[in-house]
């Protein structure tokens, strides 16, 4: 039989018991586990006591590693990003552990198959897709938990027909989303970043003042996707006096923006598009020729949603021959990879994905993700389960 767990009250946890090794001490109370159930311990002076014995060689450690072994387990088939930027207690909880691919050695379907009956959760970041073909490999799950607010890499029509429930970030990078987005519509306006390079060129010294930038007050701005995100995005435009209208899947009565049932004629009644909408079978290239002809020569794009949202091409066509003025871009069609022709463009501001990077964001997400996948493990309502429309 395994170790068992020992409470007893101390003063303040001087007292050092051989064969217990104290691993807490919360108001006097220290928690103690004892390497075997089989010895009786007996304390001097009480009616229990203690025998001494040998071979205390790292008694937590091996307790821990036999607990963990009735854990449930999350499936993590690639490192998500927090686990370099934080460590991999990214996601800290005595409630489950992860399943981590990347440490073995078996080829990915042996590895799922090995633990197909074990697993019930797969924690997914946007590099890891879970398609049919790997849940038709893990029968046991019932969640699909996303440490993204997009489900684009997720075979949503597959969890539904399997009855698997998704939970994702929810509006946790809502805010930091909206300020990239301003703040790239504003570096293009402004060409914040491009008279940087000016100055640092030494070029200031040598030609004089940069051109002129563009105002962002009084701008006709038209959102694509008038969600958390998208809201929010308004909501600070506002401030700055810009004219705010949008096109959504459906027209939302509470807003006071005007609505456009059609992309192409809302980008002929802006001076600016930005895109804020996720990305689904109907939204991919969305954003055509036909709409960044209506969006004109004196229009401008900023893409935080997803890259494949737009016709990348096109739009490379367009910036390249001057039948937009410019873009402002977080994502791209096919990341990391970005088109060569926008690296001398002054008029484009490029992101490489990284509008939900902030350390308070990343901090915030790590709590929702372990709290929606405690109460999956406690048969309580997730926080943030994705509804079907």
């Amino acid at each position: 039989m395994g170790g068992i767990l020992i409470e007893f009250q101390t003063k303040g946890c001087q007292e050092i018991f051989t064969k217990l090794r104290v691993d807490t001490c919360y108001s006097g109370t220290a928690k103690a586990h004892a390497l075997s159930s089989t010895t009786r311990y007996h304390r001097p002076g009480t009616s229990v006591g203690l025998e001494p014995i040998t071979n205390l060689q790292e008694p937590n450690m091996e307790i821990h590693e036999k607990e963990s072994q009735y854990l449930p387990q999350v499936l993590l088939l690639k490192p998500p990003p927090d686990f370099e930027l934080f460590g991999e207690e990214a996601f800290p909880s005595e409630k489950f552990q992860f399943l981590k691919v990347w440490k073995s050695t078996l080829p990915l379907d042996q590895f799922l198959k090995t633990h197909a009956q074990s697993v019930e959760a797969i924690l997914s970041s946007g590099g890891a897709p879970v398609t049919a073909e790997i849940l038709l490999l893990m029968p046991a799950v019932r969640l699909v938990m996303t440490t993204s607010a997009g489900l684009n890499h997720i075979d949503i029509a597959e969890c539904r027909r399997r009855g698997i429930s998704i939970a994702n970030a929810g509006n946790v990078f809502s805010e930091d989303v909206a300020d990239l987005a301003v703040g790239l519509l504003i570096d293009v306006l402004r060409t914040v970043s491009a008279a940087d390079g000016y100055v640092r060129r030494g070029l200031w010294t040598a030609k004089g003042d940069y051109p002129l930038g563009s105002k962002l007050g009084g701008k006709r701005v038209g959102i694509v996707g008038l969600g958390s995100i998208g809201s929010l995005v308004a909501e600070r435009l506002v401030t700055f006096g810009c004219h705010i209208s949008y096109n959504s899947r459906t027209q939302k009565p509470s807003v006071p923006y005007p609505f456009y049932s059609s992309v192409q004629e809302l980008a002929a009644n802006s001076d600016v598009l930005i895109i804020c909408c996720g990305l689904t079978e109907e939204t991919r290239h969305m954003i055509n020729k036909d709409v960044l002809s209506a969006l004109g020569k004196e229009g401008v794009i900023v893409n935080i949603g997803r890259g494949a949202i737009i016709d990348e091409q096109e739009l490379v066509r367009c910036l390249v021959q001057g039948e937009i003025k410019g873009a402002g871009l977080d994502v791209f069609e096919n990341e990391p990879d970005v088109p060569k022709e926008l690296f001398a463009m002054n008029n484009v501001v490029l992101s490489p994905h990284r509008a939900v990077f902030t350390s308070e964001t990343f901090q915030d997400r790590q709590k929702l993700v372990v709290a929606n996948l405690e109460a999956f493990f406690s048969n309580k309502p997730l926080l943030t389960p994705v509804v079907d429309d």
